[in-house]
């Protein structure tokens, strides 16, 4: 701040150096719609870790609320993480879905991941976005205390589960786990179509282990900071949130943001003024100083001078402001000066009211007004009490004085030099671990794709198989009907070959049928004519005895002639 400003910043010409939030971010990052609304009644509440910490008030309004990236910030984030996608997603044809495969916000907060994931597996990617587009609507705000109440009864589903881990959300679908980040933390970027974090930034974001600030990403506690908010607070991100708040912006190059020199903490300037961390107090290390404006951080209890601060500020800044940001930022001094009993803070008051009232009136233009803001700063710098020290002294100044005023600027350029060495480390080593993290994912990209290889390959060699087994069932089903037919037509053969010698066993029974009975026609034939001979003889000898024809002999004979119609016998006459 006054001698020395915090984190991000590089050594400038001045004696006092740049605070973090005056250095522009990569990206231009400026500040556009809301995440959530800026009327504390209608913003979602925090996480419920943080809700301890949450404070309400209307100066939040201004300051403390959370805000997402313009397009090209999103733009530069994603080329950053080498994820940039069309911006403007294909058209397709939509799919209806029966109402029992149909899902909705409630299920995906209420039913296990699992179930959830399996569901939506089956579902159109058009449903998944009417699902998001649904969720986007009750975080807008706009709809009313029933949107609001449906958004806290989400996020109390969301955050009185205990099976949302690690390694349960990391089997979630892509679209289940984005909706579930967005209600946990209440912010609607992460249903923004131009923002794409991989699945295990959105868990880290999820389990408080990432910022779920869009453009900062840092893990955290960030810097490795040790300090009872950064170990205590879940979630919270010393690099771009609030300390009171627990919010974040990207407003940049403002004293909308006031930081520790010793700790690098930010807040809210209205936050700070609300809860009375700025205010009068004794300055210099020994407290033994003049009194003027402090600001008291909260993270390490320590203070720091502000007119320093806003001199450094409106120095680098002021000359890029236009009116509007300069009328602004001339409020934000004159709200932070308005209780200061100081000289030189009650003159800066009074400048920065004379200044907005002619610039309001139209008596000053911007550019005026930042002339005439820096000459004032200069003339304060004259009137400092230091100055006026040395100017009653004149040049007559004791040896031994002068070498103590010599080793304070020694060891003042000394504490800035390790201040800057000290901000240089903690930057390499994020960006070391920022590099580590890079690589750590390169490194499981590649087995995830050598794992998508492998899957593929075997996936491929298993087709492969079964298509081998297909052709062997059609030779066998081929071959088997081969056998089929010839069977088939053998059994034909067989049936007439049966058919055949049946018919000619029949004939052949009725041929020995007919030989066999005309054998025993024969047979009886040969008796009969033995018998009648017989007779005949015996008739003879009666006949020469004077004797009649005999009646059975009549009837032997008409039985014979019977049975033997076409054979003329000797002994038959003819008629």
């Amino acid at each position: 701040m006054g001698t020395s400003s915090g984190s991000n910043i590089h050594q400038q010409p001045s004696s006092r150096m740049l605070p973090p939030r005056q250095q522009p971010r990569a990206g231009g990052l400026q500040t556009s719609l809301s995440l959530v609304s800026s009327d504390p009644r209608l913003s979602p509440e925090e996480p419920r870790s943080n809700s301890d910490h949450r404070r309400e008030s209307p100066t939040e309004s201004a300051s403390s609320r959370e805000t997402w990236p313009t397009a090209d910030a999103i733009m530069a984030k994603k080329m950053e993480n080498g994820k940039a996608e069309n911006d403007c997603p294909e058209q397709s044809v939509i799919r209806r879905v029966s109402s029992a495969d149909k899902i909705s916000l409630r299920d995906i907060a209420r039913e296990r991941v699992d179930i959830i994931t399996e569901k939506m597996h089956h579902l159109p990617d058009e449903f998944h976005e009417e699902l998001k587009n649904n969720l986007r609507v009750i975080l807008d705000g706009n709809g009313g205390s029933q949107q609001r109440e449906e958004f806290f009864v989400l996020q109390k589903l969301v955050q009185s589960r205990a099976d949302l881990t690690a390694k349960t959300l990391i089997r979630a679908h892509r679209v289940q786990l984005e909706i579930l980040v967005a209600i946990n933390t209440g912010i609607l970027a992460f249903l923004h179509p131009n923002i794409s974090l991989s699945q295990t930034s959105l868990i880290e974001v999820f389990m408080y282990k990432r910022c779920r600030n869009i453009a900062c990403q840092n893990q955290i506690p960030a810097d490795d900071c040790t300090c009872e908010i950064c170990t205590k607070r879940n979630g919270f991100c010393n690099l771009c949130m609030c300390v009171i708040c627990n919010k974040f912006d990207f407003e940049v190059n403002t004293c909308r943001w006031v930081g520790c020199d010793l700790c690098s903490h930010w807040t809210h300037t209205d936050c700070a003024i609300r809860d009375g961390l700025i205010s009068m107090g004794a300055s210099g290390k020994s407290g033994a100083g003049p009194s003027e404006m402090l600001f008291r951080c909260r993270a390490c209890s320590r203070t720091s001078e502000l007119l320093g601060w806003v001199k450094d500020v409106f120095q680098h800044c002021a000359p890029a402001w236009d009116r509007e940001a300069l009328t602004r930022e001339l409020d934000f001094v004159s709200r932070i000066f308005h209780g200061s009993k100081d000289t030189r803070g009650q003159k800066l008051f009074w400048k920065c009211e004379e200044l907005k009232e002619k610039i309001k009136s139209g008596l000053a233009e911007s550019t005026a007004a930042c002339r005439a803001i820096l000459t004032f700063f200069q003339e304060l710098e004259g009137d400092s009490p230091k100055s006026l020290e040395n100017g009653e002294s004149g040049r007559l100044i004791a040896p031994q004085e002068a070498c103590n005023q010599i080793a304070e600027v020694v060891q003042e350029a000394i504490r800035k030099m390790e201040m800057v060495a000290d901000e240089k480390m903690r930057m390499y080593k994020k960006s070391r671990m920022a590099v580590e993290a890079c690589d750590r994912e390169l490194q499981d990209k590649g087995r995830e794709v050598q794992e998508l290889k492998l899957e593929r390959q075997k996936k491929k060699s298993q087709i492969e198989e079964l298509e081998k087994i297909v052709r062997l069932k059609h030779a066998e089903a081929d071959m088997f009907q081969l056998k089929a037919n010839e069977a088939k037509r053998e059994a034909d053969r067989l049936q007439r070959i049966a058919l055949a010698k049946s018919d000619k066993s029949e004939e052949e029974y009725a041929n020995s049928y007919l030989k066999q009975r005309l054998s025993e026609a024969e047979a009886e034939k040969q008796y009969l004519f033995e018998k009648m001979k017989l007779q005949e003889s015996s008739r003879a000898s009666q006949n020469s005895g004077g004797g009649g024809s005999d009646p059975s002999q009549l009837l032997l004979y008409s039985k014979m002639h019977d049975m033997m119609p076409n054979e003329r016998h000797p002994f038959r006459k003819n008629p």
